[in-house]
């Protein structure tokens, strides 16, 4: 990609080769309920949710394209053994599987389980529907924990592209004040834009508080 364009995203959000970008933040969070949980009853760190006071409580989407990044992250992080012990222990906490990330949060809601592992975004859908009672909220893992992870929806172009023009526009406009307003008003995402801000109004945690772990996506 053009320097023009890897310019205006910050590095960790971007190929250290420049062959793709990203044009949104996705943050994963640990959704729960405010019924029966407060903050200060959740994990520090993500590893914890393989304890047994969290047994039956858990939900996750395993077949989730999200899900699944977020375990890949998790084996780069701290490695094959360690990652597979944290899953074990969600099995043998009777993790709840549900097909997808809206399930999951709906699953708090109604009382099914207690906490859910998801991207951030999918709980502001339902606030915008539903408003401020419905009894969810989001809960980012502090200091650097592999939960709060950062991840992208990104893009590159085809070295065979017969309209690599059109493309390096394209992108132009993803990374835009419109086009990020795009992917902030319309699905709750992080703008990963250079000189871009949430507006408070949205309900979305500043992006610069997260302690996400720096990885190269």
């Amino acid at each position: 990609l053009p320097n023009l364009l890897l310019e205006k995203v910050p590095a960790p959000f971007r190929s250290p080769r420049g062959d793709w970008i990203g044009l949104s933040g996705r943050a994963r969070v640990l959704s729960y309920t405010t019924t029966r949980l407060r903050e200060s009853d959740l994990p520090r760190s993500i590893f914890e949710l393989a304890d047994p006071r969290w047994k039956g409580r858990i939900g996750l989407p395993p077949t989730n394209a999200s899900f699944q990044a977020f375990v890949t992250a998790m084996r780069v992080r701290v490695g094959d053994k360690r990652t597979l012990v944290w899953l074990k222990g969600l099995v043998a906490n009777q993790a709840k599987y549900y097909a997808k990330n809206t399930p999951t949060v709906k699953a708090i809601a109604d009382g099914e389980i207690d906490v859910g592992l998801v991207n951030h975004y999918y709980l502001h859908r339902f606030l915008r529907k539903e408003g401020r009672k419905f009894p969810v909220r989001n809960y980012y893992f502090p200091n650097g924990d592999i939960g709060a992870l950062v991840n992208v929806s990104g893009a590159g172009i085809l070295k065979s592209s017969r309209k690599a023009g059109l493309a390096e526009r394209f992108l132009g406009f993803a990374l835009s004040e419109t086009g990020q307003e795009v992917f902030v008003r319309g699905n709750h995402e992080y703008p990963v834009a250079k000189g871009f801000r949430v507006d408070p109004a949205l309900g979305l945690r500043n992006l610069r508080s997260i302690r996400t772990p720096i990885m190269d996506l």
